[in-house]
């Protein structure tokens, strides 16, 4: 499996001196190459199969209201996030176009959940992984790379990870994952098990089966895209609402149209990004809604009280939203459900959102927003 002296690694790939072409070409034509493609994609698979799908919690809404709140629980995943349907998608979409070999290393550029699920993968396959990450990123989240198994090259310059990581694949004939670019088209957004698939089935014994909105954030932009998709193309009227962290390029391109738009970049780690990417398509998208990261930081360490579930930040961004419509509903006197994700654990956070220090630290007052959100389950209103 993992070669002992990969834990831990920063730094740059020793370079494979035999050709890249040459050594792929001479896999094509070995029979053992499909037949590990072949065994490649059971265990993958064989992964998904262990695991029974993710768990869809009711939120506590006053009855009387007529709407109900659904949480869709990606944290309870073997990597603990959302992040791992992506990457279970990414691997397999990447063997079966032969991209993958039984030595390839695989690149990706990330330094969140999405690394660390492709980490839990490469490792599944015996194969080597590397994280090209800023050079900033919390140790907590270098610790889960390497518990998985990879290894982390960090770079001073965050903007250079793109192109880092493409000049790693080329330097070890290895695989650039590139999330941001394969995330709408390596899921099969048709069904298969995808979660739109997941939450429509789930949803079907409830009083209001049809969801009058299902809310989401976006980092690639790939589970929004399925989820759009998979709603036209089943012929539901569920309306999508993607929120949008303060600093991310996303919700201005949505209103301006302008795809080459950039910010600042997201401080809500797993959304939000200072460029558009590719995977983001926002004909897709019914409605977005900008979130103050303080507001996010609020609903986090709300949703977590009132449901007794520990949530991270990107969740709260995901319940500010979910509260907003669901108060638009109320003022407009419709009935009919709301469905959201647990995008993973708030243990991830403690030393950041959880932390009071940070969060005076970095300016950020949550107050106005948590007693929006106390006033929000009395009322059903928000200010």
């Amino acid at each position: 499996m993992m070669h002992p002296d990969m834990r831990g690694y920063r730094g740059t790939l020793p370079t494979i001196k035999e050709s890249t072409a040459v050594s792929r070409i001479v896999d094509r034509c070995d029979p053992g190459y499909r037949a590990w493609i072949a065994e490649a994609i059971r265990l993958v698979e064989a992964d998904a199969n262990r695991s029974a799908d993710t768990h869809l919690h009711v939120f506590p809404l006053p009855p009387e209201w007529g709407i109900d709140l659904y949480l869709k629980d990606e944290s309870v995943h073997p990597t603990g996030s959302l992040k791992h349907r992506l990457a279970r998608s990414l691997f397999l979409y990447a063997l079966a176009n032969g991209w993958i070999r039984r030595d390839t290393t695989i690149i990706e550029a990330s330094s969140g959940s999405t690394a660390v699920s492709e980490a839990y993968f490469a490792r599944l396959l015996g194969l080597p992984f590397v994280a090209v990450m800023p050079a900033t990123t919390s140790p907590e989240k270098i610790q889960l790379i390497e518990f998985h198994g990879g290894r982390c090259h960090l770079v001073d310059d965050p903007s250079a990870i793109y192109e880092e990581s493409r000049r790693l694949a080329a330097e070890c004939g290895g695989h650039f994952m590139d999330q941001f670019t394969f995330a709408e088209r390596a899921t099969d957004w048709r069904g298969n098990n995808n979660i739109a698939e997941s939450i429509f089935e789930q949803m079907r014994l409830e009083r209001f089966p049809e969801p009058s909105w299902i809310v989401v954030g976006a980092g690639t932009g790939g589970t929004s895209a399925t989820i759009g998709r998979y709603a036209r193309y089943r012929m539901f009227q569920t309306r999508l609402a993607v929120v949008d962290p303060e600093g991310s390029a996303f919700y201005g391109s949505f209103c301006d149209g302008d795809p080459d738009r950039t910010a600042a970049g997201s401080r809500i780690e797993g959304i939000g990004r200072p460029r558009v990417e590719p995977s983001f398509l926002p004909t897709v998208i019914d409605r977005m809604i900008r979130v103050p990261d303080a507001a996010s930081i609020a609903a986090m360490r709300w949703t977590s009280e009132v449901s007794g579930r520990s949530v991270g930040g990107s969740t709260g961004t995901n319940m500010w939203g979910a509260a907003e419509l669901i108060a638009q509903m109320r003022a407009r006197g419709e009935r009919g459900s709301v469905v959201t994700l647990i995008c993973d654990g708030g243990e991830r956070y403690a030393g950041t959102y959880g932390s009071d220090a940070w969060l005076e630290e970095r300016g950020l007052d949550i107050a106005p927003y948590r007693a929006a959100l106390d006033a929000f389950l009395k009322t059903g209103t928000m200010t």
